[in-house]
């Protein structure tokens, strides 16, 4: 009985991911106040009723969407943030880091680009509450600079969240570079690495 089930459970599993990437394919094109759930099952071939065994709305396939998108780059993000050795290396990490999630999940990207302040108040929250999870982060792996001497935790959390900005900004910018010249890629990504600095060299006269 217990293979039985764990079939099962593989089985449903592999229809979830199926659902979830349908819908990533199909918002390539529109947004998800407009997707409709019988577009989603028709692309896996599955009854509309299935739907409803993984998400109770598109509302909640939307935010499987964004934990999809953002909760594996949690890690990634302290590490960069916390190994560099000064602002300069973590601009560059951080341009790098971004440049590489682009590149490998474009219709993420995309997906949140658009839905960020899209017509779906789930999948808002949800960003919104993912974002400052991140800048919760940063700000912690921040106050353990010493340039961050005299600052308080709402002035770093601040500065936290100007750098989880720009690298949306930065991620947008590169996905639509995305099919532009080698050349504009690289003043994209020149572009981005002086506006990190911009806000490294404000923190550092932040106090003055």
């Amino acid at each position: 009985m217990s293979h039985t089930l764990g079939i099962r459970q593989v089985q449903k599993q592999k229809t979830r991911q199926a659902l979830l990437d349908a819908a990533l394919g199909l918002l390539e094109e529109q947004s998800l106040s407009s997707l409709g759930l019988r577009e989603v099952t028709r692309a896996v071939g599955v009854a509309p009723t299935a739907f409803y065994r993984h998400f109770r709305s598109t509302a909640d396939l939307g935010v499987a969407l964004v934990e999809e998108a953002l909760g594996s780059l949690h890690p990634m993000i302290r590490q960069t943030v916390a190994t560099a050795e000064d602002s300069e290396q973590r601009i560059v990490r951080a341009v790098q880091l971004i440049a590489d999630h682009v590149d490998t999940h474009p219709a993420h990207v995309r997906f949140l680009a658009r839905e960020r302040h899209g017509g779906v108040q789930p999948v808002r929250e949800a960003i919104r509450e993912q974002l400052a999870r991140f800048a919760e982060e940063v700000k912690a792996e921040l106050a353990k600079d010493p340039e961050s001497s005299g600052w308080n935790d709402s002035d770093l959390l601040m500065l936290a969240h100007l750098y989880v900005d720009q690298m949306l900004v930065t991620a947008s910018l590169l996905l639509e570079a995305q099919e532009a010249t080698a050349e504009e890629q690289e003043r994209v990504t020149q572009l981005a690495t002086r506006q990190m600095r911009l806000i490294s060299v404000g923190r550092r006269h932040w106090l003055g």
